[in-house]
């Protein structure tokens, strides 16, 4: 069974994003033995304090456990801060230097809202792309300047890290982390309980590229700018790792290593990624955002992009660009 902590920071946060948190993976718990006869995590709160108030009082959660009594934990879950950034940093080094650690030891991290700003004091962040609620974007950029802050975007997934905007937007990661560690099926059943929709929009895409380069094989890098600059081409494994002088096995081996995809999962997220910016801004015909990504074969395209985004091209193009004819 894989752990979930939920991190309950000293100081003032928003309990709403801890609650919502628990409550939602709880829900994804319960329907995945119902499914598959056993839950999928352990889902526990920590902290490094008994207990912690919130809203001067008014309501106090008290954690499972103190975080020194947990080795190993495979999803860390940062919730929300309110306003005293350099504050909760100062009060929380325990915590982040935990968070550090295990993320190190292969644990997933994902903050919600301004929780960034303790996500972002690890360091874990720096060089990559990151979110957070627009109105603390200045006092982020200030206290962390080797962050790639883009507050347009709802949802970022870089190597294992996860960051999202303001206030209820969380709810939206919360689903997209549901369906990336159960299914899709049982993200569709919680966005349904809790009447969440699955909104991936334009102005949020998931990071792709960015956060799989954060790795030091220069052939696999090389072979990346290939597949990105050569859309239209049907790009063969074998003909891939010959281009680059290494053999097929090993150069699968290193490539998944590498990005955490086989070169055919790369390829194709590479392609549906360019085909969705093409729904989204152009007046394109999906036979022509096909041939334009490299495809011939409609059905084989549609089947792609479905797993891929969820929905199908038609879907998709229908309700990210609103100019576009159906």
């Amino acid at each position: 069974m894989k752990h979930l902590t939920i991190i309950v920071p000293n100081g003032e946060n928003n309990l709403s994003s801890i609650v919502g948190t628990y409550k939602i993976f709880t829900r994804a718990n319960e329907y995945w033995k119902q499914t598959h006869g056993k839950e999928l995590f352990n889902i526990g709160l920590a902290g490094i304090s008994k207990k912690v108030d919130f809203y001067n009082g008014l309501f106090t959660v008290n954690p499972h456990t103190n975080i020194s009594t947990i080795n190993k934990t495979h999803l860390i879950i940062i919730p929300s801060l309110n306003h005293n950034y350099q504050k909760a940093v100062k009060e929380n080094k325990l915590l982040i230097d935990w968070i550090e650690k295990q993320y190190k030891h292969g644990a997933e991290i994902a903050s919600i809202c301004t929780g960034a700003f303790l996500l972002a004091s690890s360091g874990l962040l720096d060089g990559r792309t990151c979110s957070t609620h627009w109105a603390v974007a200045d006092n982020f950029r200030i206290m962390f300047p080797e962050v790639n802050l883009q507050t347009d975007k709802l949802i970022t997934d870089e190597n294992g890290i996860y960051t999202n905007g303001g206030a209820y937007s969380f709810l939206n990661l919360l689903i997209y982390l549901v369906e990336k560690y159960y299914d899709r099926r049982t993200a569709i059943f919680c966005s349904k309980v809790f009447q969440i929709e699955m909104d991936r929009q334009s102005q949020s895409p998931f990071t792709i590229f960015t956060g799989q380069k954060l790795h030091s094989d220069d052939v696999v890098r090389k072979a990346q700018t290939y597949i990105e600059t050569n859309l239209h081409e049907k790009i063969s494994v074998e003909n891939l790792s010959s281009l680059f002088a290494v053999g097929r096995r090993n150069f699968d081996r290193r490539f998944i290593k590498a990005t955490g995809n086989t070169p055919v999962e790369y390829s194709q997220r590479v392609k549906i990624e360019s085909a969705k910016k093409a729904f989204e801004t152009t007046r394109k015909a999906v036979n022509e955002v096909m041939y334009d990504v490299g495809y011939s074969d409609v059905k084989a395209f549609r089947e792609v992009f479905r797993k891929i985004t969820g929905m199908s091209p038609l879907e998709y193009r229908s309700k990210y660009n609103k100019d576009a004819l159906v």
